[in-house]
């Protein structure tokens, strides 16, 4: 797997790197060598933060950990992953290696993907403040709109930091 470390207020040796390494290893037998990793480590206060994201077979896997230990927070980012994986294995068995899984390991499925309703929205073109506006209104984590500027279909979304984001589609 090829790895690539990010540091943000925080030095990573390559002592940390090393033991990093090791401990992504463990996602070779889903991954193999075509994978490619990504290790965001960054530091607030007495807490370290590591975002894991990994790109393979056009999926993206991604976990976020804090710890007051880097390599802690390593380990339970590649651990959420490693679940995320085995929780949905039958729905990734085509993408991920024949070898992933071995035959005796059998994990219910925790989630169903039951659809319990379907609603339809009309879109009217509206900038993205206005957008952030509505969904305020409406107390929603997100909002589809129809971006006046572009006339293509966006999602605005309040993120985890308390910041908002938008999904632009290519």
């Amino acid at each position: 797997m090829n790895t690539t470390y990010i540091s943000r207020k925080i030095s990573l040796p390559d002592a940390f790197k090393d033991k990093a390494d090791a401990r992504l290893a463990k996602l070779d037998k889903f991954f193999g060598d075509d994978a490619s990793a990504e290790v965001k480590v960054s530091a607030q206060k007495d807490t370290a933060t590591v975002e894991l994201t990994i790109r393979a077979g056009g999926m993206v896997y991604r976990a976020e950990n804090s710890d007051v230990d880097k390599m802690d927070a390593l380990d339970a980012a590649v651990d959420t992953i490693i679940r995320r994986i085995r929780r949905n294995k039958t729905k990734l068995q085509k993408k991920l290696k024949e070898s992933a899984f071995e035959p005796a390991e059998a994990i219910p499925d925790e989630y169903s993907y039951e659809i319990v309703r379907e609603k339809e929205v009309e879109l009217r073109p509206m900038t993205t403040e206005e957008a952030i506006t509505q969904m305020t209104l409406l107390g929603h984590n997100f909002f589809v709109y129809q971006n006046g500027d572009s006339g293509e279909i966006n999602v605005v979304y309040r993120r985890s930091d308390g910041g908002y984001g938008v999904i632009i589609p290519r």
